[in-house]
């Protein structure tokens, strides 16, 4: 396993970590999350991406009921929350947003969920224009101060948003978000690579980025019409494969095409080589990956093999095959 730095903080993250979206609490129950936990565990990993508003909470409960299963030394592994869009089914308007009522509340509920003192690390899972900045800063801030939180950080906010915060939190002698959350893929690029930009250098903001596989579509695997019960084709998800193929479903078949034939050319897997492109950006703290079995997690742990092995031209003509949304 690789650790980097998130950002400019003294934190060190595996470079690869496993997150519990769409998968603790619904797809998998504690047995196989329990097998998952410790093979990444005994990986390396280092750290393990929750949200308040997985499964409705149910997600960090499982997370938490299998570390403590496990017994891991709470010093050697790093557990997140997120809070914005509530844990219950039909939230009041208190049980949701960024209010210091809800930053409060969620935070003590996560910490009860996920059986721990303290969260490393803490997202606002995404900005709220109906809550001041420096609302969010102050509420972070204290929390941190209480000791109930490590590190804060945003999921999916706006640059100018997360300046914002900066700023204010520098002006007033505050801390500032340390981490960003963002999607990352080949298919989506423009937030990280472009919008971005401006944040690393001027604030030292790290990224824990999610969706490397863009949902599993760059597997190739939905390319083979024998392809069942995967994550796009569930009914229940049916707004997921929308945000992921778009209008422009053709298009993105006929370019992941063109990978995986890229990938046979070099016998390369097309997933680990999406994987170690979202490494291969040097401001990327984390890569989160999902699974449901302890083989698919191996196999994308294993994408750590080709950095430094694959060349940088290889790693450029993958990009060129994907437009930058």
């Amino acid at each position: 396993m690789h650790y980097r730095r998130m950002g400019r903080s003294g934190l060190k993250l595996s470079a690869l970590s496993l997150g519990s979206w769409l998968t603790f609490a619904r797809q998998i129950g504690r047995n196989d999350a329990r097998e998952l936990v410790a093979h990444a565990y005994d990986s390396g990993v280092n750290f393990f991406d929750n949200a308040e508003a997985y499964a409705d909470g149910e997600s960090e409960q499982l997370m938490g009921d299998v570390i403590a299963d496990l017994r891991l030394p709470r010093d050697g592994w790093c557990v997140s929350s997120k809070v914005f869009f509530g844990s219950a089914s039909e939230p009041r308007p208190t049980q949701k947003g960024l209010s210091r009522k809800h930053i409060v509340d969620a935070c003590h509920a996560a910490l009860k969920r996920l059986r721990v003192d303290y969260l490393d690390l803490y997202y606002c899972h995404r900005h709220d224009p109906d809550t001041p900045v420096e609302e969010v800063v102050i509420s972070m801030d204290a929390l941190i101060r209480q000791g109930k939180v490590l590190y804060w950080g945003t999921s999916e906010w706006p640059a100018d948003a997360i300046e914002e915060a900066c700023k204010f939190a520098v002006k007033h002698g505050l801390i500032a978000p340390a981490v960003e959350q963002p999607q990352y893929n080949l298919f989506h690029r423009q937030r990280v690579e472009l919008e971005y930009a401006p944040l690393f250098s001027a604030y030292g903001i790290g990224l824990t980025t999610w969706s490397p596989l863009a949902s599993g579509l760059l597997t190739g695997k939905y390319l083979d019409s024998s392809t069942s019960h995967a994550r796009l084709q569930r009914k229940d998800l049916d707004w997921l494969a929308r945000s992921v193929r778009g209008d422009s479903a053709e298009q993105r078949d006929k370019q992941v095409g063109h990978f995986v034939e890229l990938c046979q050319q070099y016998e390369l897997s097309p997933t680990q080589l999406a994987i170690a492109w979202c490494l291969s950006n040097p401001h990327v703290s984390s890569v989160i990956l999902g699974a449901t079995t302890v083989a698919q997690l191996e196999h994308n742990l294993h994408s750590l093999s080709l950095l430094g092995r694959v060349e940088e031209e290889l790693m450029a003509k993958a990009q060129s095959l994907f437009e930058c949304d």
